[in-house]
């Protein structure tokens, strides 16, 4: 164990490279998998049959494929069919994106449609145009419910970012590898790495809880006093206005 640690010691600042790798990851893989959650979650519930039609084609396919085979297909496949090579952690952030942002176009949708009828009702009667309403009256009660999922697949994803080491990208898992390769120490650098995603995982959910917090003092919601500290279940928030 003090092997482990020493080496561990000596290569902090491939530690600190590998940590910044997963955080780039995590982070810009969310980003693409929020704005696709949204693009694809309205296209879902537009009028037009072909905007629905395409959401429902590219939800079921990354829902239904292995997001271990597409970062495959990306990395090894793409390259000899379309020419262009990508660097792994690009890979990771597409992938990531594609995959959550499928499973998060349906959160996007559901919590839509569980807005009560009476605020579509009330936007209509105050003549608001489909995106004023959407924008100000819709999304503001939908976001609220949409949260607790959101936190709940941004964790999957961050724990889904140790794929990257299967493509030669230095994240974390990369590093703390090597250093249980060369000392030998495989129970110590596992455990490690069950602390690090820890520490991680709860950071998010910290921070997607002050979102969530924030997101109800906007709509009057109670936040009781200890609530930023307490863990969200994907469930939904009562929103203003009753239920339909």
């Amino acid at each position: 164990m003090s092997d482990f640690f020493s080496a561990f010691a000596d290569d902090l600042p491939q530690l600190r490279s590998g940590l910044w790798v997963t955080l780039e990851a995590t982070v810009l893989g969310a980003l693409v998998a929020l704005l696709l959650s949204f693009v694809l979650g309205l296209m879902s519930i537009s009028r037009q049959l072909v905007a629905r039609g395409v959401s429902r084609v590219v939800v079921e396919f990354f829902r239904g494929t292995s997001l271990y085979v597409q970062l495959f297909w990306l990395y090894y496949a793409m390259p000899p069919l379309t020419g262009y090579e990508l660097t792994p952690l690009l890979c990771g952030v597409v992938a990531f994106g594609l995959n959550y942002g499928a499973y998060g176009a349906e959160v996007v949708r559901g919590a839509i449609n569980s807005v009560p009828r009476a605020q579509y009702e009330a936007a209509v009667a105050l003549n608001m145009t489909p995106l004023h309403r959407m924008r100000k009256v819709i999304l503001p009660q939908a976001w609220v419910q949409m949260i607790p999922s959101f936190t709940n697949l941004f964790i999957q994803l961050l724990k889904c970012t140790p794929l990257l080491w299967l493509i030669s990208a230095a994240d974390l898992m990369t590093v703390i590898e090597k250093l249980r390769s060369r000392t030998g120490e495989t129970l110590t650098a596992y455990v490690t790495l069950l602390v690090c995603y820890f520490v991680l995982a709860y950071a998010l959910t910290l921070l997607m809880n002050l979102l969530e917090r924030s997101a109800k003092r906007r709509l009057g919601l109670a936040t009781g006093g200890g609530s930023l500290l307490k863990s969200r279940s994907a469930v939904t928030a009562p929103a203003a206005g009753g239920t339909r």
